[in-house]
């Protein structure tokens, strides 16, 4: 019995997000864990909103701030290590961004400072990992 194109595409589908999401460091309850500049109550998807517009922005990828463990096709994220100095300061970053937007440009809540900032890591960073301004 031949298999349905549409069914091996759907199936393909459920096993790509079904990966992508078990890579996902997220505690019982469904928080993200260790967040300390980010809202403690990000849903996944507005989660995955700023780590894609911040790797697009810096022209990186997760491996530039995030510690993995493991090798080949057992290795995983450790999203919540803040062992890599480049997470740090990324959070230093979001942190005068979020400011920045809230002060200068009366954006009021952290999330709509996140989602439509006049002021971003693209500002200085113009898709390089470290701004034209400091090499």
């Amino acid at each position: 019995m031949k298999i349905p194109q549409r069914t091996s595409i759907i199936s393909g589908l459920f096993v790509f997000v079904w990966v992508g999401l078990s890579a996902v460091n997220i505690q019982e309850g469904g928080h993200f864990t260790n967040l300390k500049v980010l809202p403690k109550n990000m849903t996944e998807e507005e989660m995955d909103f700023v780590m894609t517009a911040i790797k697009k922005q810096l022209g990186v990828n997760c491996y530039y701030c995030h510690k993995t463990e493991g090798t080949g096709s057992s290795e995983r994220f450790d999203f919540a290590s803040d062992e890599k100095p480049e997470k740090k300061i990324a959070r230093q970053m979001l942190k005068m961004t979020i400011k920045l937007n809230k002060k200068y440009f009366g954006i009021k809540s952290t999330i709509a400072a996140l989602y439509k900032p006049m002021v971003s890591c693209k500002t200085c960073h113009f898709g390089q990992p470290v701004p034209s301004l400091i090499k």
